[in-house]
């Protein structure tokens, strides 16, 4: 398969777009789950058209809310077969889709209060009020399912090789990244933080992740970080990619493109991952030995994959055994 283009400047605006309507979606999807630890209840995922809720339910009805990638609609299925579907194609406001939505699920009895507004992100008009963003380029939309397609397979693989508490790989809608996570089974210590990120982190965690590209990080790129984040985390080497300074701590990132670009752009995600992950839980004093799982590949295979990743992106440094 060869991985399509991704530059932020291409589809900014129907990222931008695309992501409010997820936000719609995803506070849906809070409103009709019972809670789970590090908010895992909240989280849309991948599927074979592009992002769904999964199974919900509602005044006895059980649904799921889909953003079609393929058909480049909103789609509400229901388990006693009603279908109600609306297009996107042409560029939907966000107040649009948000009253189109509402009223959808009110057409099926299954309608959810959310509250109207973004979180997490520097767009604030409220859903209602949003006719800024409005943009669906079909082109771009479909580019990034393909991409989202791709790295989640990727993610499932790398998941497989650890034992440990894993996180589903999901989609988080304020952030809007694609992420995978591992816990060392040790409660972190807590934090002063609002209740959504004391949650997050309360548990000690290595993330792995697919950012589509925002005005901060730029183009679209993988990343990890290790929370909380042990001391000389950013002097470790890396098969690929580097460390840069994000917030308080560091974050290990890799340019899609540079993945896109690889010879093997899968060995090149995973030895980043694999990288990532050595270095963090190696010096958080992680239990690696007994978190690996048997389909791990083994110690020789991890060495070839990460002496193969340095070698063809040009990398020198990086702790190959």
């Amino acid at each position: 398969m060869t991985l399509p283009e991704l530059h932020l400047d291409g589809w900014s605006a129907t990222k931008d777009t695309l992501h409010l309507y997820s936000q719609i979606v995803g506070k849906i999807r809070l409103g009709t789950t019972a809670p789970r630890n590090h908010w895992w209840n909240v989280a849309l995922y991948v599927d074979v058209r592009g992002l769904t809720t999964r199974r919900l339910h509602q005044n006895g009805t059980t649904f799921e809310i889909a953003l079609d990638f393929v058909d480049h609609a909103a789609v509400v299925r229901t388990a006693d077969g009603r279908t109600r579907s609306f297009e996107l194609a042409g560029g939907v406001a966000v107040a649009d889709f948000d009253a189109g939505l509402h009223a959808t699920l009110a057409e099926l009895g299954i309608d959810v209060q959310i509250k109207e507004e973004p979180f997490g992100v520097p767009m604030t008009t409220p859903f209602p009020d949003d006719i800024e963003h409005a943009s669906w380029d079909r082109d771009a939309i479909t580019r990034f399912g393909r991409v989202l397609d791709w790295t989640d397979a990727v993610f499932e693989e790398f998941s497989g090789w650890f034992n440990g508490k894993t996180s589903p790989v999901h989609l988080f809608w304020h952030s809007f990244d694609l992420a995978v996570s591992r816990f060392s089974g040790r409660p972190a210590a807590p934090i002063d933080a609002d209740p959504v990120t004391r949650e997050a982190y309360s548990r000690e965690v290595i993330s792995f992740g697919f950012w589509a590209g925002d005005d901060t990080i730029g183009d679209a790129t993988y990343y990890s970080y290790t929370s909380p984040e042990p001391d000389g985390l950013r002097n470790e080497p890396l098969s690929a990619g580097e460390w840069i300074p994000f917030g308080a701590g560091s974050l290990a990132v890799l340019p899609y493109e540079t993945v896109r670009t690889a010879p093997d752009p899968r060995r090149a995600l995973l030895a980043f991952c694999q990288s990532a992950y050595e270095a963090g839980a190696t010096l958080a004093g992680w239990d690696t030995a007994g978190l690996t799982s048997k389909w791990c590949p083994t110690p020789e295979q991890l060495q070839d994959l990460k002496a193969g990743a340095a070698a063809t992106l040009g990398r020198t440094s990086a702790r190959l055994n």
